[in-house]
């Protein structure tokens, strides 16, 4: 059989599929369907044949019993053909649709149906139709530009603005190519950043990953800026790969820090006892929270590893086994994730520099030689995970903190 020969046959099909719906006959309809067939409408159904292109169709069929269907035009190229169709029907039941009860409304929709047949039947259908209009002939949604849906739309925009002024702040460019969002309720003190990805220079890598509440700025933000190329985390604690599952990105992390990334994200070494009652109360409700959950780690880095806009890697164990710095040493700017603190954790108040709290490190003596470690690179610059920057003479204070009891 040639090609010309095929496609013939494939809408030879497809249009007596369309003919057996226009005159309503069920039978003949799935009869045109191989067993295990796919019938996916997006947004509609996804299921198959032939039970479930039965049930779909039959719902459909008993809710507009004057259901009306034409084929306007085909395009068909090998085992697919695309059908462009329009319907109408009254709304009468008595069955229901998408579980509401029969209105008397009169429905005309379009759509497309993408329809691929192998030996004679029909083994998929990739279906598209505008859902929302459905909906609105139907009354489940106002209709387009009218009161109701205005006022809708200005609750909705009344709500996002809630959010974000309670949730993230703006954009902030802290160094060149660098943008910092702060995210997290209260006081924002939560910290990601941006960074022009050489490897993609028309977008920005995310450096943390925040709490999952903050996922929709920052897409908002990285759309921003060119778009999303990939995570990098300073460390897998859930403050900080929260909104790294949602993302759609690979994301990389310390080779050291796999293990945490894609399992617990450090839980199994804080020691939540050595928090104040409040916050023993508290932080195992904030973390579970601000997680996101496991990370599926597409890459891993080391030590002097380049990352990004003249960014390398400095390994900082302690508060996490694979805490990174990321360390740029043309304008002495480090991207720092949790080598420090400057908040207490346990209140939100924002202040001096400090050593991270006891109870969320591995190894607390050893956070103390990696602030040594980052004081020695004499940054300029240090942009913590949390909270403010140091800024002037940051080796004297990261010194000092390392140096306190």
């Amino acid at each position: 059989m040639t090609p010309d020969d095929d496609a013939a046959t494939t809408e030879q099909v497809a249009r007596a599929y369309f003919a057996a719906l226009a005159a309503r006959d069920l039978d003949g309809a799935v009869a045109h369907w191989a067993p295990g067939g796919r019938e996916h409408v997006r947004g509609q159904v996804d299921t198959v044949a032939p039970e479930g292109v039965r049930q779909f169709l039959g719902e459909i069929l008993a809710a507009f019993p004057d259901f009306a269907f034409a084929v306007e035009e085909t395009t068909t190229q090998g085992d697919r053909c695309a059908v462009r169709w329009s319907a109408t029907g009254t709304f009468a039941g008595p069955s229901a649709f998408h579980g509401i009860e029969p209105t008397g409304a009169v429905v005309a929709i379009e759509g497309i149906d993408q329809v691929t047949v192998r030996d004679g039947l029909i083994v998929a259908n990739d279906a598209y139709l505008d859902g929302a209009t459905i909906m609105r002939q139907l009354g489940a949604l106002p209709p387009a530009d009218s009161r109701t849906e205005q006022r809708l739309t200005g609750a909705l925009n009344t709500k996002t603005r809630l959010v974000r002024s309670l949730a993230s702040g703006d954009l902030e460019d802290v160094a060149d190519g660098v943008w910092l969002l702060r995210g997290g309720f209260p006081g924002k003190t939560m910290n990601v950043y941006f960074v022009r990805d050489d490897e993609a220079p028309e977008g920005v890598l995310l450096f943390d990953a925040g709490i999952r509440a903050m996922a929709n700025d920052v897409r908002r933000a990285a759309a921003s800026l060119g778009g999303l190329t990939r995570v990098v985390l300073g460390h897998s604690h859930a403050d900080h790969r929260g909104v790294a599952p949602f993302l759609d990105v690979p994301v990389q992390c310390h080779v050291d820090e796999r293990a945490d990334a894609e399992g617990d994200g450090g839980d199994h070494y804080f020691h939540l006892e050595r928090l104040n009652p409040v916050g023993r109360r508290l932080f195992p409700r904030m973390l579970a929270a601000w997680d996101g959950g496991p990370v599926t780690i597409a890459d891993t880095f080391a030590e002097g590893d380049a990352i990004a806009s003249g960014f390398s890697v400095v390994h900082v164990p302690g508060h996490a086994p694979g805490m990174v710095v990321l360390w740029r040493e043309a304008d002495g700017v480090a991207l720092t994730s949790d080598a420090f603190y400057t908040l207490d954790p346990q209140t939100g108040l924002k202040g001096h520099a400090r050593v991270p709290h006891v109870a969320f490190n591995l190894d607390t003596e050893q956070a103390r030689d990696s602030i040594r470690k980052l004081a020695a690179l004499t940054p300029a610059h240090a942009w913590p995970g949390h909270a403010d920057p140091l800024h002037g003479d940051v080796r004297e204070q990261l010194e000092r903190v390392a140096a306190a009891g």
